[in-house]
């Protein structure tokens, strides 16, 4: 028994050893992981700041096509009306003379 109470916390602390240099190891592992995700990201960052350019100038283009279309609809709905009111007065006028 007394050999257990010597043998046991020498394991133990063989264990611990191991486990912290484990630990050390995975926490370099995953600063190295960390610092590639980083750099990847800038990169990223950095490209998509080149193509914001040519986003706006998408973005202004959409816009403008966007206000012509709603002119053009506008205006083809206000001509539709008026030719429906047209027909509407015209057709009163004659059931007035009839």
């Amino acid at each position: 028994m007394e050999t257990l109470y010597e043998v046991l916390p020498l394991i133990i602390y063989i264990l611990v050893a191991i486990l912290i240099v484990v630990l050390i190891v995975l926490g370099i592992k995953l600063i190295e992981t960390v610092n590639k995700t980083n750099a990847v990201l800038d990169d990223l960052e950095r490209k998509s700041k080149s193509l914001n350019g040519i986003f706006d100038t998408i973005d202004s283009v959409t816009d403008t096509v966007s206000l012509i279309s709603d002119k053009v609809v506008e205006g083809i709905s206000t001509l539709i009306g008026k030719v429906i009111n047209y027909k509407k007065k015209k057709k009163d006028e004659d059931d007035e003379n009839e």
